[in-house]
């Protein structure tokens, strides 16, 4: 009974010896497929390369500082028409005649700064006639350094306005992209 027991048992181990071999074999065939899955250090350098010339493709395709001039022009050419618009609108509710503090204005006749006399000699002061009735402050130009808005007895929009002889009247602005933004009405 006990070579039997012996039998048994040496078997047992023989069984667990080849069942320990078995899995050990299955574990190292999956560490080798995955280290064959892996990338090698070419494939990604390639990868970040092909990155690279797509990002650089993209960047000069969208350029922003185009487009950041582009919307500084959009910007302005909002201005204008809003300048114009007070204007109109002080026009009209005056029967035609610019007016301000009940007292007619004439436009200039060459184009002149709207600025405030304190800030630009020479300059077109009419934000006390559209301020806050017509427009609520006046707008200025986005980039020029010496344009600005306090209130309405320390301004310089950058912007200019002119009547021609046949009593359209015109607020422009040099632009980024485009020479010259105006609108004449």
């Amino acid at each position: 009974m006990q070579k039997k027991n012996i039998e048994v048992i040496s078997k047992s181990k023989a069984s667990v010896t080849r069942h320990a071999r078995a899995k050990a074999k299955r574990q190292l065939r999956k560490e080798v497929a995955r280290l064959n899955n892996a990338f090698t250090l070419i494939e990604i350098l390639v990868v970040i390369g092909i990155i690279a010339v797509l990002a650089a493709i993209v960047l000069v395709a969208v350029n922003p500082a185009r487009q950041f001039k582009l919307a500084r022009d959009s910007q302005r050419q909002s201005n204008v028409s809003a300048i114009l618009n007070a204007i109109e609108q002080n026009m009209s509710e005056h029967r035609g005649v610019f007016t301000c503090n009940d007292n007619p204005v004439q436009i200039p006749n060459a184009y002149t700064v709207i600025a405030s006399s304190s800030s630009y000699v020479g300059g077109f002061n009419i934000a006390n006639c559209l301020v806050p009735d017509y427009i609520a402050s006046l707008p200025f130009d986005p980039s020029q350094y010496n344009a600005y808005y306090n209130d309405t007895d320390d301004y310089n929009t950058g912007y200019e306005v002119f009547r021609d002889a046949a009593g359209r009247i015109t607020a422009s602005s040099t632009g980024e992209l485009t020479d010259t933004i105006a609108v004449t009405r």
